[in-house]
Order: C-alpha cells, then sequence, then structure tokens
C-alpha cells in the first residue's frame, strides 16, 4: 500500500457473540472460523479491496470504491447466511462501512474515519450492515438494483465526538429487521459528547480495556494533561456492552470537601439519601445487584476519600468495576495502576516528511487541533521541522500541544517554537468552558505542586537542577540540606513518582521529570531563592563523579564506565556551565574539563570537548598561570590536533609547555612535548618533531610514566612511518601494544593494533593486519568508541584495497567519512599517506561513478552496522 493520504472506504466486520459460541463449541469454532475468514477474504479481494487485518473475530478491509466495499460486504452476509458454510455454526455478522481521508502506512491505517467506521460497526447487530452518511451519498444514483437503504437516523457514536447518520442496506436476501441499534443511548450513561476528536491511544485504549476486564478497580496515573479523563471516557464509552445497569462519569475535581465525595457519586446515579441516614448507606443499598462501571476522574486532591469510596462500593456490591484517573493510585486491596505515558514525539535532528512526521501521535494531534484553530493549517516540508521541536520540547503531552496549537491563530508555527522558551507565559489561553487548571499549563502543574506537603515541595525544587535525569545516590546528595535530611530523600523521591512528577526508568534505575515539569520546578526553585545552593551541592555532586570516573575510563572497566558518563552528559555539561558563577569557579571548571577529556574524546565529541575547555580557559581567573591553566592548554591542544587545527593546537600546547617550565614539572613537560611534536609534524617541520619527541620519551622514561612513554612512543612510530621508516616504527608499535597490555587500557590497546595492521599492510603483510583489526573491531564496539572505530573502517578500507575488493573499499571509506563529520576527528599526515592511494586505485579501479555510489551506500551505514561488515570482511580472506 502507498504511504500516501486518500479516499478510502473502511470496512470493519465482527462476530457477534463469539465469545459464548467459543465457550460452547470451540472444536466447531476452530474450523468456522477458518471458513469464515476465508469467506471474507474472497469476498473482499473479488471486488478490489484489500484485507488490512483480522481484529479478533472480524476483519478491517478497505476499498477505493464505496460501492464495491457495499457489493463486497453483501457477498459476504449472503455467504454466511447458511450455516453450512461455516461448518454448522451459524455466524452473525455485524458490518460498518464509512469513507474518509486518511493517511497510510506499514500497511495499515489509522485516524478519525478509520475509528469511526470501527464505531459504526460496534452500533450494529449480527446480519445488520450499516452505511455512514459520507457512504451514503458516494453510493447514491449507484445502487444495486435489489438493494435499498433504510434511514436510521443520527446515532450517538462510542468515540464521543458528533453523533453520525446512519443508513441500514436492506436486501431481500438477508434479514431486515433488528433491535434499536447498540449506540450510547442503549445503555444508561451520562458521558458528556466531546467536541474534539480522539487521536492515539490507540494501543493504550485496548490494554486498558483488557485490564478493566480482568481488575475491578484500575487507576489511571500521570501528570497532569495527558489526557487520562479523555481516555477514560472512550473507554467507558468502549465498555457499555459488558454494564447493562450503566456506565457513569463522576467528575470530582470541582469538590474540594472530601466529605462531598460519596454525595458527588450518588448524584450522578440519582440516588437521594433517607430521611435521617447517610448518603452513603443509600448508595451502597443502590448499587448492590447492578452491573455499572463507575469512572471516578480526577482523584489526587481526594485521594484518601476516594479510596475509602472506592473500598466500599467494590466490598457492597460484586458487579461495579471502578476507573479512576488520579496522578497517584489508590492505593487499596486489589487495584490495578495504569501509568499513563506522553505521546511519543519526533527528534528534532531527524528531518522527516510530512508524512513520516503524521506517523507520531503527538504531532497529528498538533496538526488537527492546529487546523481548528486556523483552517488552512497544514504541515508540510517548510513548517515540519518547527511542528517536531514544538512537540519534541512539550514532551508529547496532549494538553501543552493542545495549547499550542491555539496559538497558530495569531503566529506561525517558528515563532511558537522561538517562544517555548518561555513555555508558560506561552502556554495560556486554552478553552474558556474548561477547568481553570486546564486553560494554561502553568496552572496545570500548579495543581500538582499545591497538593504535595512541604517537604516534598522542597525536593521538587531542588530536583529541577538536573539535567537529563538523575540517580537516587545524586538524588541523596543534591537534595539533602536544611529541612531535608539525607536519609529522608528516598521516601520523598517515592513520593514524587508516585504523584506523577517524576518518573523511574527502571531499566537504568534512573530518574527523571518530563523538561516541562523540569522547567516548572526550576521556576519554582528561582523563586525561592533557593537556585544557588541546590546548583552549587549539584556541582560539587559532579565534581566527585567526575574525579571517581576518570581514572576508570583508561582500564579494564573503561566500556561500563563510558556508558555511566553516558547518562551523566547533560549533569556533566550542566556542572560546567554552573562554574560561570559558582566559587572558585575557574579552577572547578578547569579540573571538571581535565576529568571529562577522556570521555569526550572517545565518544567522538571533540567539538563539544573543545568548547568548554576554551570556556573554561576563558574564565574570569582561569588566565593564572598555575597548573590547572597548564592541564588546560594541553587537553585544549590535544583536542584541536584531533580535530585537524594544528595552528591553534600549537600555540595552546607552547604556552602550556611554557608554564610547564615556569613550574619545573618535568611530568607534565613531558606529556606536553608529545602533542607538540606533533603539531610541528602537521606543519612539515620533522626534524623540530623529532627533537620534541625524543625529549618527550627521555623525561617520560627517566620519570618511569608508562602512559607517557606510550604516547611518545606512538608519535616518534608515526614519525617514522611517515618518512617511510616502517621496520623503524614497527618495534616502537609493539612496545606501545605491551605497554597498554599492561595498563589493560582497551582504547589503547586498539589504536597500537591499528597503528601495527597499517605496517603490516604496508609491509605486504595482510594476512597479520586481519587479527589486529578484528580484535580492534570487538573493542570499538564494547567500549563504544566512535574515534576508534572510525579508524577501523579507514584501515579496514586499505586492508581491502590491498586486496582489490574496490566495492567494500569505497563503502568503509564512505562509513568512515560520514563518522568523521560526526566526531570531528580528522585523519593525520600518517594515515592519510596510507589510506589515501588505496582509495585513488579503487576509484579508478570502478569508475567514478561507481565508487561514488559504493562510497554513499557506506554513509548510510549506522556505526554499528559499518563495524559489522569490517568483521563480516577480515572472515572473508
Amino acid at each position: 500500500m502507498p504511504d500516501s493520504p486518500g479516499v478510502t472506504t473502511f470496512l470493519f466486520t465482527d462476530i457477534e457473540g463469539s465469545t459464548r459460541l467459543w465457550e460452547r463449541e470451540p472444536e466447531r469454532m476452530h474450523a468456522a472460523l477458518a471458513q469464515h475468514d476465508a469467506i471474507a477474504r474472497a469476498s473482499v479481494e473479488q471486488h478490489r479491496g484489500t484485507v488490512v487485518k483480522t481484529i479478533g473475530d472480524g476483519v478491517h478491509a478497505v476499498f477505493a470504491d464505496p460501492l464495491d466495499a457495499l457489493r463486497a460486504t453483501l457477498q459476504l452476509q449472503q455467504a454466511l447466511a447458511e450455516p453450512a458454510a461455516t461448518n454448522g455454526v451459524a455466524l452473525r455478522v455485524r458490518c460498518g462501512l464509512h469513507a474518509g481521508v486518511d493517511i497510510r502506512r506499514d500497511n495499515d491505517y489509522y485516524g478519525n474515519a478509520v475509528n469511526r467506521a470501527a464505531r459504526i460497526m460496534s452500533t450494529a447487530h449480527g446480519g445488520q450492515i450499516l452505511l455512514s452518511q459520507t457512504v451514503t451519498d458516494l453510493v447514491a444514483g449507484r445502487l444495486p438494483r435489489e438493494v435499498s437503504l433504510r434511514d436510521l437516523g443520527a446515532v450517538r457514536l462510542r468515540d464521543l465526538t458528533q453523533p453520525e447518520h446512519v443508513y441500514q442496506v436492506i436486501h431481500p436476501a438477508l434479514r431486515q429487521d433488528f433491535p434499536a441499534l447498540r449506540s450510547l443511548e442503549a445503555t444508561p450513561n451520562n458521558l458528556p459528547q466531546q467536541l474534539t476528536s480522539f487521536i492515539g491511544r490507540e494501543h493504550e485504549l485496548a490494554e486498558v480495556r483488557r485490564q478493566l476486564r480482568q481488575a475491578r478497580l484500575l487507576t489511571l496515573v500521570g501528570v497532569g494533561g495527558l489526557g487520562k479523563s479523555r481516555l477514560s471516557l472512550q473507554v467507558a464509552a468502549e465498555a457499555l456492552d459488558a454494564y447493562p445497569d450503566g456506565v457513569w462519569f463522576v467528575e470530582l475535581a470541582p469538590v474540594t470537601d472530601s466529605r462531598l465525595v460519596p454525595q458527588a457519586v450518588a448524584s450522578v446515579l440519582g440516588v437521594k439519601e433517607d430521611a435521617g441516614r447517610p448518603v452513603l448507606d443509600a448508595l451502597l443499598k443502590f448499587i448492590h445487584d447492578r452491573r455499572l462501571l463507575v469512572v471516578l476522574d480526577n482523584c489526587e486532591h481526594l485521594a484518601q476519600a476516594c479510596a475509602d469510596l472506592a473500598r466500599k462500593l467494590l466490598e457492597a456490591a460484586p458487579h461495579v468495576t471502578i476507573l479512576a484517573t488520579s496522578r497517584e493510585r489508590l492505593n487499596i486491596a486489589g487495584e490495578k495502576a495504569y501509568p499513563l505515558a506522553p505521546f511519543p514525539v519526533p527528534l528534532p535532528q531527524q528531518r522527516l516528511t510530512p508524512e513520516a512526521l503524521a506517523q507520531f501521535a503527538s504531532v497529528r494531534l498538533f496538526c488537527e487541533r492546529a487546523a481548528s484553530a486556523q483552517p488552512d493549517f497544514e504541515i508540510t516540508v517548510d513548517n515540519a521541522g518547527a511542528v517536531a521541536e514544538i512537540c519534541h520540547r512539550l514532551d508529547g503531552i496532549p494538553l501543552a500541544l493542545e495549547l499550542a496549537a491555539a496559538r497558530v491563530r495569531a503566529m506561525s508555527v517558528d515563532k511558537i517554537r522561538e517562544r517555548l522558551t518561555d513555555r508558560f507565559k506561552l502556554l495560556s489561553g486554552g478553552d474558556r468552558t474548561a477547568l481553570p487548571r486546564q486553560q494554561t499549563l502553568r496552572a496545570l502543574i500548579d495543581w500538582s505542586y499545591d497538593l504535595l506537603d512541604p517537604s516534598e515541595q522542597l525536593l521538587f525544587r531542588r530536583l529541577a537542577v538536573f539535567a537529563g535525569g538523575f540517580t537516587l545516590e545524586a538524588a541523596e546528595k543534591v537534595g539533602a540540606g536544611e529541612a531535608i535530611q539525607e536519609s529522608d530523600v528516598l521516601d520523598l523521591v517515592t513520593q514524587l513518582v508516585e504523584k506523577s512528577l517524576v518518573a523511574l526508568d527502571v531499566e537504568r534505575d534512573r530518574y527523571g521529570m518530563l523538561e516541562t515539569v523540569r522547567q516548572y520546578a526550576e521556576e519554582r526553585l528561582r523563586d525561592a531563592s533557593e537556585e544557588v545552593a541546590a546548583r552549587e551541592r549539584h556541582l560539587a555532586y559532579y565534581l566527585g563523579f567526575a574525579e571517581t570516573a576518570r581514572p576508570m575510563l583508561f582500564g579494564p572497566s573503561q566500556g561500563s564506565w563510558l556508558r555511566k558518563l553516558d547518562l551523566e552528559r547533560e549533569n556533566l555539561l550542566a556542572a560546567h556551565a554552573c562554574c560561570n558563577n559558582a566559587d572558585n569557579g575557574a579552577e572547578r571548571g578547569l579540573r571538571l574539563v581535565l576529568l571529562t577529556k577522556a570521555y569526550w574524546m572517545n565518544r567522538g565529541l571533540l567539538r563539544l570537548g573543545h568548547r568548554i575547555t576554551r570556556e573554561a580557559l576563558a574564565r574570569s581567573g582561569a588566565d593564572v598561570r598555575n597548573l590547572a591553566r597548564c592541564r588546560g592548554l594541553f587537553d585544549l591542544g590535544q583536542i584541536a590536533i584531533l580535530m585537524g587545527n594544528h595552528t591553534d593546537a600549537q600555540a595552546f600546547l607552547e604556552e602550556s609547555l611554557d608554564i610547564a617550565r615556569e613550574l619545573g614539572d618535568r611530568g607534565r613537560i613531558a606529556a606536553v612535548l608529545q602533542p607538540l611534536g606533533m603539531t610541528h609534524v602537521a606543519h612539515g617541520n620533522l626534524q623540530a618533531a623529532r627533537s620534541y619527541l625524543e625529549e618527550a620519551l627521555f623525561l617520560a622514561r627517566e620519570l618511569a610514566k608508562k602512559r607517557e612513554i606510550a604516547a611518545a612512543l606512538t608519535a616518534l612510530a608515526m614519525l617514522n612511518r611517515l618518512e617511510g621508516k616502517l621496520d623503524t616504527a614497527e618495534p616502537l608499535y609493539r612496545e606501545v601494544l605491551a605497554l597498554s597490555r599492561e595498563l589493560e587500557d582497551r582504547a589503547s590497546i586498539a589504536i597500537s593494533l591499528l597503528n601495527l595492521a597499517i605496517v603490516a599492510i604496508s609491509s605486504n603483510r595482510s594476512v597479520d593486519a586481519r587479527p589486529m583489526l578484528r580484535e580492534v573491531t570487538g573493542i570499538a564496539l564494547e567500549i563504544e568508541s566512535k574515534p576508534i572505530g572510525q579508524s577501523v573502517l579507514e584501515v579496514a578500507a586499505g586492508l581491502m584495497g590491498r586486496d582489490c575488493r574496490w566495492e567494500l573499499t569505497a563503502r568503509l571509506f564512505g562509513a568512515a567519512e560520514a563518522l568523521a563529520q560526526h566526531t570531528g576527528v580528522q585523519r593525520d599526515a600518517a594515515d592519510a599517506q596510507f589510506l589515501m592511494p588505496h582509495i585513488e586505485q579503487a576509484r579508478e579501479a570502478l569508475g567514478a561513478a561507481r565508487f561514488d555510489a559504493a562510497e554513499q551506500e557506506g554513509r548510510t551505514l549506522t556505526h554499528e552496522n559499518a563495524l559489522e561488515e569490517v568483521r563480516a570482511a577480515l572472515e572473508d580472506p
């Protein structure tokens, strides 16, 4: 099916009473259902339709022409009218047809027209065919001679929006008289008609309905604005058939006195209290033998009263079910909780097409509500990026998206995106008829915040300083102080999780806040004049964390610690920013960049590492010529070399060397001489380079500093390789490999092996290079180092070129080039001298067009897939 919008006719069918048939005749039903499916598929396909999928015991099919859909449905009903066709089991199938414009994806359809077709089917009886007004209009004047339509009038469907005018298909071979339709009016209820469509939540709707059949008390929990009330209404509408005594919606938000909760439920059910007796007694007596569903909406501010009432209702009436919505569980026996999450959101950098963006419920909601506010609004190539960013930055919170969409009356989506920096001011002015807290984003979260006790409010504010989530240990260190003891934090965090203001990621054992909630907490923190103290604790904690992490980034635990820092990346950047205003911020900022440099380099985040190191060196007070500045300049010079900025690197390193000599720090001198020598190699000053590198090696050996020895040896070997002295370079690389294995430094082992592999390939010993590259590929995947992965791809491309595997050479080169754009790592002169002749040979052998095509294919590979190609190629001689 094409992934494009179009007018489509949707057919939904369902077997009436199938559950009873399965219970009564399970063996015969297997064969009967198989025959039913075959008849349904044949009927659809013979009339140019497509079966999209089977749903339960029914079918969802689509047609380009509604008349084909009608003919197929008639054929299906006539075939099923004879029980012999279905193993002697009489199957009464109800059918609904509706047409509309919808978007297709992955061989499926979604949207309002699809949902409406299913709702129309659900109102029918077995053997009945219903058409919407739209389908009726489309087939007008084209009906088969023997077919007529019976006007059944307007019917309230279970999508709770506007009623639908429906028509019954009359055919002489089919049953014509049926009971009243299964509409909302057919079962007692007070479900309010909704003015907007129900978008997304198809999975949640099905799952909540399933859980509601298993639990007598089910609570939808989640932060405000997620659409818990809207989902509960839709679930209630879908469940009407199961509750012959009614489905009743009780809105508790306006109730402020907990003693009035029983009265609110009694009023909805029409229960009058007996003279001189509590209304609760009359309520319990009324529901005793009734089968009904009670929806208790917005319980959070009356949680204890709702819990007490729910327990009494369930104990008094065995056939009563309660569906509650709340920021937190009611916490009574037998309760099941269903956490409701925000809508999925696109990542702004994905640059998706409008059609691809429409797969996200958050985007569909925003666009539909925007079109309601501004009828000519539609998502286009030009505004798709802004729409994606709006949905992402608003965390997929439905109410926030609706408030933002309302703004398209007065501004473009680009302007809305820009103004989201002050989202609480922008997102106001919602539906005047809605509850006050639903008219602005700030009021919505105010409602939750005001329900917290003072200690919970205090910790909630302090947690705003975290970026990208936090561990319990971090919360204990940063959240404690003054009115909160460290031992209190676990219970307080648990309460905030229960109240849906903090989320727990069980798999990663971390907590987090939606960004919208975090920004609200940050405003509260600032207003309470507590921000400085909280950020100081945050900085102190992450400096300590980085101190612990740094030595672990060079040993056997390197991979696991790099992954720990991945999780804390945003917190490390927040701590860096905090140094601008912190006490002793210059020294602490330089310390932080020193401790995290290995992380930025391993992860290929050179531009980011370069930026924050420059910022740290530029802070007021960071110009003092001390060890901290010396090391900061060294770090900046190293990163600049990797990025290919050798002129800048030389300046940074020369200043660092001057300071080291002023301090008389021979260890620092040895460390700086090695990268300084590399800058001279890049500038072609090989004699000066050798002088620096030999001095670096002499000092490192004198001081017995293994890492500095390895660094100097690597640089000297590279210089020899550049000069064509492979026999001189190889033993130096082997010494580096031995030192790296002794230090158990996975990244250094990989780099040593890569250099030895280059020597082997250049010496016509490709067979020796293969096991080295296999080991390096494993390390790159293990520690997830993109720079090492990039180097693997480059060296493997050279090996494939040496073996005349030209297509693979081009693909691996393309993958390496794409990765270089991401990491910012530029190959040095010696590596370019090795690789580029092989690339030119591949280009010449393939021709420019074939080479470019293969290179482009390589650029589309993920980092992991590209390394898997290397691994496979190394196994294939």
